[in-house]
């Protein structure tokens, strides 16, 4: 299969790429250097050209706090970009798979998310972002919109890098506990998106189109994510010390974004619908501390 692929420099656009390839399908790959989807022109002449199966749009701004400032670039990149490629896909009859985020919702809610639980999102990042959601929805049918939480992974910022990085500047840290949610490797959502494509249904009469969350299990605190991580990169030999870490309230750690207190999501639609069952982050932490 031809699948032209955006956002494939970033955390999981290069994970994506690698797993594509690994499966024989046609990789059209673009960076955002190369290809900007909140230009429009700019995305119909990709699109025309290379004439692909299907899209995977894994460009995205995603810097949380920073879109405070930068509000107008999140949009532009969130959700023009969004809608740019929901017209191309449109006008060319091709599937479009979008990866969103779990910022949507306030993480008020007591249990995970399912996918017709109300968004409310907290900032312009989650704004954004639900609005590029929205534009697909409203602009072409056959989507499948993949919302995921906490991503990390061997490439790209993320929470394990930085863990790793300060755990040679320090031997103390405090990190927050009363925010919880499912960290998901960039791997993980790479394969249940790909598994996606290739599955029997996919683009058939009876694909079930729509909005989908991706479980990751167990559900844990960013505290307990940071011990596990301290774990195995010392089992690993990594680091080679006992990092002291104390658990602190958010309101000790004030950002310019209120992050949602609840951000697990619910994944039996997925299963239902496609056979892709809840990732084991820790197993794909060992993985990523690995490589």
């Amino acid at each position: 299969m031809k699948i032209l692929i955006t956002g494939a420099r970033g955390q999981v656009g290069t994970e994506l790429v690698n797993e594509a390839i690994n499966r024989c399908h046609q990789v059209h790959a673009y960076g955002s250097n190369e290809l900007d989807i909140s230009n429009k022109e700019q995305v119909n002449k990709t699109v025309q050209q290379v004439k692909p199966d299907v899209i995977i749009n894994a460009a995205a701004y995603t810097a949380v706090d920073k879109a405070e400032t930068e509000s107008e670039l999140a949009y532009a990149v969130n959700s023009q970009g969004s809608e740019n490629l929901a017209i191309a896909c449109k006008s060319q009859n091709i599937p479009l798979l979008h990866i969103s985020t779990d910022y949507v919702y306030d993480g008020e809610k007591q249990t995970p998310y399912i996918e017709v639980d109300q968004p409310n999102p907290t900032g312009v990042y989650g704004a954004s972002k639900l609005e590029g959601d929205q534009k697909i929805e409203q602009i072409w049918h056959k989507y499948i919109i993949l919302r995921v939480s906490w991503v990390f992974g061997e490439y790209g910022n993320n929470f394990v890098k930085t863990m790793l990085r300060l755990a040679e500047q320090r031997d103390e840290l405090s990190i927050v506990d009363d925010q919880f949610g499912a960290p998901t490797s960039a791997t993980a959502i790479s394969k249940s998106l790909l598994d996606i494509i290739d599955s029997p249904q996919f683009n058939q009469q009876d694909c079930p189109w729509g909005i989908y969350n991706l479980q990751s299990d167990p559900g844990v605190s960013w505290y307990e994510f940071a011990r596990e991580i301290f774990q195995q990169a010392k089992k690993m030999s990594l680091i080679n010390k006992d990092m002291k870490l104390n658990p602190i309230p958010s309101s000790e750690f004030p950002t310019p974004v209120k992050r949602p207190a609840n951000s697990k999501l619910d994944g039996a639609k997925l299963k239902q619908c496609f056979d892709i069952l809840p990732v084991d982050w820790k197993r794909d932490l060992t993985k990523v501390l690995s490589s």
